[in-house]
């Protein structure tokens, strides 16, 4: 499966990386590394996870409060969000 990116979740994802690698160095690249693991999680079992919308749901990433909205559109994933659970909860919406 194809991964992509929308432009403004790429832009959450590099500043949630860079407040976490400010709050204490290498905690930003954990961060990274459970984004990954929610990926392949999606990748594994795409239709598994909470359904926000007929084409649009949303995986819980591990040991941070963020969730990574997505849609799968054929054989392409694309991230809609990356998204901080106390902040804006519906922004996604806007984006599809």
């Amino acid at each position: 499966m194809i991964v992509e990116f929308l432009s403004c979740a790429e832009q959450e994802f590099a500043e949630a990386v860079a407040w976490y690698n400010e709050q204490n160095p290498g905690l930003g690249f954990d961060f990274a590394a459970e984004i990954k693991r929610a990926i392949s999680r999606v990748e594994q079992h795409p239709e598994a996870w909470t359904l926000l919308s007929p084409r649009t749901r949303r995986i819980r990433v591990s040991r941070f409060p963020y969730s990574l909205v997505y849609q799968v559109r054929g054989e392409c994933l694309l991230i809609v969000a990356v998204m901080h659970m106390n902040r804006h909860p519906q922004i996604w919406e806007e984006r599809i």
